[in-house]
């Protein structure tokens, strides 16, 4: 993929608002990986990512920076939360699970990617299996029919839909559920450990044609692509194209936080160290080399500063970015500008109720504003504010909506805002300051 960073932030301007700094700052990163892959092997090995730390408050687009970014380019990518673990040593999560996620996803993105590629041969050999188990299912039906003319009359059946809810019996392989055998740790199913041992078991279940169709695809697809090439696959990309987000790392600065154990704190920064620094992590997958992941850490640092986490951490997040608070032209840009706005999802929503939104721009503006001065009077949650705000000024539309009625076009206009926002814009907050 070999977008320029002005294409990289003109794509990511598409879904989060504002935030320029921070766009430009991971353009840059994930330009530098494509430039990286082009030079010499000798030359790339001496070339690290260059990780960023975000700060500012809650809900401006620090993760969903990182995570449009992510799927831009099809890389695996995690979100992790830096407070669920703890120090080596304690129960609980370690921080190498941050790498074995990662590669978990890796596996499925290629997975996917290359049972897409054989689809077209998948289909035909599911479609196979869902005709000779419909055809042992309705063999009264047969009559005088030739055995081809049936199966025949059974394929042009199952591919127009006829027969989705129609319940056959089909033979599937029975995979035990995985088991989590260290607490906090990744789940581990039989086969993963004893590997070839024991043949795969097959069980006899009965489904709707339909989901029935799933399953076969999902086993044929998995029989002709070869799992140790995914393995390969997904290893190289988790290495050369992942990408970790760590949110909430201001939680673990130690100066900042006094109160409580050490564990969750300077001793998580401790291991995470190594891992940023560089350091192989074994997944059941195989071994990761974590010098070429991109890391991201992210978080509000109200309390603490960047400046509070351990020196050698801070060496290994050299761009430091700063998102802002949003502003009313923010959250009037968030609701008309993105791609899938919520005033988007919102009327496709009750367009199933064939009520058809229709908001004009005072409307927004009002939404706006009553935004503002909720993240102003209470906590600042960012553009999350906006989902309080729209389901309460939808919420008498949302109960109401159901039912055989004809399609009804409601306008939402600055009127109807200030009616159906009176709780939220009282003087909600003046017992605050009462005694």
């Amino acid at each position: 993929m070999d977008l320029s960073p002005k294409q990289i932030v003109h794509k990511l301007d598409k879904y989060i608002i504002g935030q320029d700094e921070a766009k430009k700052a991971v353009a840059i990163a994930l330009r530098n990986r494509y430039r990286r892959a082009q030079l010499p092997v000798e030359i790339r090995e001496e070339i690290t990512p260059k990780n960023i730390i975000m700060k500012g408050p809650t809900g401006v687009g620090k993760t969903e920076i990182a995570r449009r970014l992510a799927k831009l380019v099809k890389a695996p990518f995690v979100k992790v939360e830096a407070t669920k673990y703890t120090e080596v040593g304690y129960v609980g999560k370690d921080v190498e699970g941050m790498i074995r996620d990662l590669a978990e996803c890796a596996y499925r993105l290629v997975k996917a990617e290359k049972e897409e590629e054989v689809k077209s041969k998948a289909t035909v050999l599911a479609e196979k299996r869902i005709v000779r188990a419909l055809a042992e299912a309705k063999k009264e039906e047969k009559g005088d029919l030739a055995k081809e003319v049936f199966e025949t009359q059974l394929l042009d059946g199952l591919r127009k839909g006829a027969y989705d809810n129609f319940q056959i019996e089909m033979e599937v392989l029975d995979n035990p559920q995985p088991m989590e055998l260290v607490p906090g740790g990744a789940a581990i199913s039989i086969g993963s450990i004893f590997g070839d041992m024991f043949p795969n078991k097959k069980k006899k279940r009965r489904f709707a044609v339909k989901e029935a169709f799933q399953i076969a695809l999902e086993e044929e697809s998995a029989k002709l692509v070869d799992d140790d090439a995914i393995k390969a696959e997904a290893i190289y990309r988790a290495e050369n194209d992942g990408i970790v987000f760590i949110d909430e790392i201001d939680k673990i600065a130690g100066k900042g936080n006094r109160n409580g154990a050490d564990v969750s704190r300077e001793g998580v920064q401790r291991d995470i160290l190594p891992i940023v620094e560089g350091s192989t992590v074994v997944t059941k997958y195989g071994p990761i080399k974590t010098d070429f992941i991109l890391f991201i850490a992210a978080g509000a640092f109200h309390v603490a500063a960047v400046e509070d986490l351990i020196p050698e951490l801070q060496g290994r997040f050299p761009v430091s970015v700063e998102l802002h608070s949003l502003t009313k032209e923010d959250f009037i840009r968030i609701l008309t500008e993105t791609e899938n706005s919520l005033t988007f999802q919102y009327g496709m929503l009750l367009g199933v109720d064939n009520i058809n939104l229709q908001f004009d721009r005072s409307a927004i503006e009002r939404i706006a504003e009553v935004s503002v001065e909720l993240n102003l009077t209470s906590e600042d949650i960012g553009a999350r504010r906006l989902h309080t705000v729209m389901e309460y000024l939808l919420e008498d539309i949302s109960f109401n909506a159901g039912g055989d009625y004809p399609l009804v076009t409601l306008p939402i206009d600055r009127k109807y805002v200030d009616e159906h926002l009176q709780r939220l814009t009282g003087d909600r907050n003046l017992k605050k300051y009462v005694l």
